[in-house]
């Protein structure tokens, strides 16, 4: 299977995430899978001339083309044209390259949140008028249309998360090269099922923290970061805390809120990443399958109840009281 891959407007940190793909790494796996690289603006040793015969041999059909991988949002501006970004050497835009390609691929992937929805090249004015693939925020019609479906018969599979795991990229690939890629396996965004029916809150080392509400209050504090320090992980979507970065790390264990990176519009929330919204002294930001009544009779209840090791050590920066065995009698 041959895949390209195009880096459009961003930072270029979904590359660097995939690269850290393990065991194995990223060109043992493409290999084993049987996926020909054709073309990767960082990782390729083709450039320039060769790298303009690669894309024009794509754009023309000399060379089948089964999987289009595309980072970064498309930049559409100034006026739809899209020529605040033009490929180099090409003298066309990359809006104009990816709606030649998409319609050639089986199977077109948006990697990371900026190529799926326009993620952070999208947020303030979006003075670049920068979109995802085929989303505009969390609204259908991006780049391509809203009914956009590559040759496979699917829509863009949104890879969203900002940066996306590598783990996302690499079991995508795999499952399409194994045939087994269906809308089945995909979310109501288009974002894989094998993610994204799990949410960040799902083992996330401060779930003791979270079920007493015994909340931190600055980001150095070990406490529950939900109540007051904007953390969203009850509702956006993502295992991280179930496989996490590089076998140990996440944005929860690193001691800073999830703030929904997988999410369309995630980059424009409308208040500092590490400030929890409260209406009436509740944070807005709950569960969306808890009632806000039901909310407030557990905490209040689990403040309640919140043993001193637990409450002590949430507004400290380190265990204070440790966990005591509970002793058999005699």
């Amino acid at each position: 299977m041959n895949l390209l891959w195009l880096q459009s407007a961003g930072c270029g940190g979904c590359t660097m995430s995939f690269l850290c793909a393990e065991d194995p790494n990223v060109l043992n796996l493409l290999d084993d899978a049987g996926i020909n690289l054709l073309w990767h603006p960082a990782i390729s040793e083709e450039t320039g001339t060769e790298a303009l015969t690669i894309l024009e041999d794509v754009r023309t059909g000399r060379l089948p083309l089964d999987i289009l991988c595309v980072e970064g949002s498309i930049v559409t501006g100034p006026k739809g044209t899209g020529r605040y970004h033009v490929l180099s050497g090409t003298g066309r835009s990359m809006l104009d390259w990816v709606r030649d390609l998409a319609p050639l691929a089986t199977y077109v992937l948006a990697v990371g949140t900026c190529a799926a929805y326009g993620g952070i090249t999208a947020a303030g004015g979006n003075p670049a008028d920068a979109v995802g693939l085929q989303y505009d925020g969390g609204h259908q019609g991006g780049a391509l249309a809203s009914d956009f479906s590559a040759r496979s018969g699917l829509p863009v599979v949104n890879i969203a998360g900002c940066p996306t795991h590598p783990d996302w990229v690499t079991e995508t690939l795999l499952l399409i090269a194994a045939g087994a890629l269906d809308s089945d396996e995909l979310d109501d965004l288009g974002r894989p099922l094998f993610y994204a029916e799990h949410l960040v809150h799902h083992a996330c080392p401060k779930n003791e923290f979270y079920e007493y509400k015994a909340s931190a209050s600055k980001l150095s504090e070990l406490g529950c970061m939900m109540e007051n320090l904007g953390c969203v992980g009850t509702q956006a979507v993502g295992d991280c805390n179930i496989r996490p970065w590089n076998g140990g790390g996440s944005c929860t264990r690193g001691g800073y809120p999830c703030i929904a990176c997988t999410s369309p519009e995630f980059e424009s929330p409308h208040h500092a990443f590490t400030e929890t919204p409260k209406l009436a002294g509740i944070p807005v930001g709950l569960p969306s399958d808890m009632p806000k009544a039901w909310f407030m009779a557990l905490a209040s209840l689990s403040k309640a109840a919140t043993p001193e090791r637990i409450s002590r050590n949430a507004v400290s920066d380190r265990v204070e009281v440790v966990p005591k065995p509970k002793r058999e009698r005699s």
